[in-house]
């Protein structure tokens, strides 16, 4: 497997996929044409990488099946790239199952309480076995279909430009920018923040203009997205894991013939392997660009963090809603959540 560079992603990926969106030379003759979108940044691994497998499935298909990568928001926020797939103007979409998937199946964002999984060792082994099954089979329900690898979308950390944050009091009235969902805004009242629902498009635009004053991301999106321009204090919370699920709109699944199906989802799937790999390599520099930037950094305690959301009644509040069956599952993986 070949390694690609923070410096590769920031300085030349751009220069390679910059033409990302832009219908040129379709594949003469191609059956079956393809959009895939996503809310990344053009040269985040996610991008990179699906550009890579496009090509793949191009060629693996003898030029019947052609996918053009529209990253960035290009298509639209999250919300209508969403409805777009379901009327099936979008037939793939990139889309974490904690954002608005969950305003149509709560169920799908189980993955995304707070502190559920210690590392990735744990978490991986979660999503890409059993509690995978399930969330995709919920998915289904939607009538949408789910590839069966999770992009990786980090673990989150707060960002701040008014003040540290090291311990939950200094959340208390906090406007922080999180994406449209009720988990995620439910995660920070428990916390004592004032949550701002904003999808990732409006995000950078919201810090400027301090209509939140923080926001929360994986420290590689914090970096790629520049928001270190418009943030300085960064906690280390790793409050929660978030992954994308790659969804087809279901006719348009279904409307592959077998051999089709298994090129798309074989290329997608390694894809997403390759990326996953690409962000343990970013993430091992990261912090150091970022602080380059001027940012500061400060460690917390998880347990105080948990404490405040236990003490608030959150993880009994989402075991109620999640259901019985659904939270067995996670503390299958994740241990008792109290």
């Amino acid at each position: 497997m070949s390694k690609i560079s923070r410096r590769t992603f920031v300085h030349t990926a751009a220069a390679s996929i910059g033409t990302f969106g832009i219908l040129t030379d379709r594949a003469k003759g191609a059956e079956f044409s393809y959009k895939f979108a996503n809310n990344q940044p053009v040269t985040h691994p996610m991008n990179v990488r699906a550009k890579e497998a496009t090509a793949k499935i191009l060629e693996e298909s003898g030029g019947r099946l052609e996918v053009t990568v529209f990253p960035n928001n290009q298509l639209g926020a999250d919300t209508d790239m969403l409805q777009q797939l379901r009327r099936g103007a979008l037939e793939i979409f990139a889309l974490s199952g904690i954002n608005v998937l969950s305003t149509m199946n709560k169920v799908t964002s189980l993955y995304g309480v707070a502190f559920a999984f210690p590392n990735y060792d744990v978490m991986w082994s979660a999503v890409d076995g059993e509690l995978g099954t399930y969330l995709r089979a919920q998915i289904e329900k939607l009538g949408l279909y789910a590839h069966e690898k999770l992009w990786d979308n980090g673990f989150r950390q707060i960002t701040s430009s008014t003040k540290p944050i090291k311990t939950p009091d200094d959340l208390k009235g906090f406007k922080i920018r999180v994406p449209v969902s009720p988990l995620w805004t439910s995660t920070f009242q428990a916390l004592g923040a004032s949550p701002v629902s904003v999808n990732f498009a409006e995000a950078y635009s919201a810090l400027q203009t301090k209509i939140a004053d923080g926001q929360e991301n994986p420290l590689t999106l914090i970096y790629i997205a520049k928001f270190y321009e418009v943030q300085k204090y960064c906690a280390m919370t790793n409050h929660m894991w978030d992954g994308l699920f790659n969804l087809m709109n279901g006719k348009a699944w279904r409307a592959l013939p077998p051999d089709l199906q298994a090129v798309l989802a074989n290329n997608m799937n390694g894809a997403v392997l390759k990326a996953r790999a690409d962000l343990v390599e970013l993430n091992k520099t990261v912090a150091e660009d970022l602080k380059k930037n001027g940012m500061i950094f400060n460690d917390t305690d998880p347990n105080e963090f948990r404490s405040t959301l236990s003490k608030n009644g959150y993880f009994k509040q989402w075991k109620e809603s999640f259901g019985p069956e659904a939270w067995t599952l996670l503390e299958k993986f994740s241990g008792p959540l109290v």
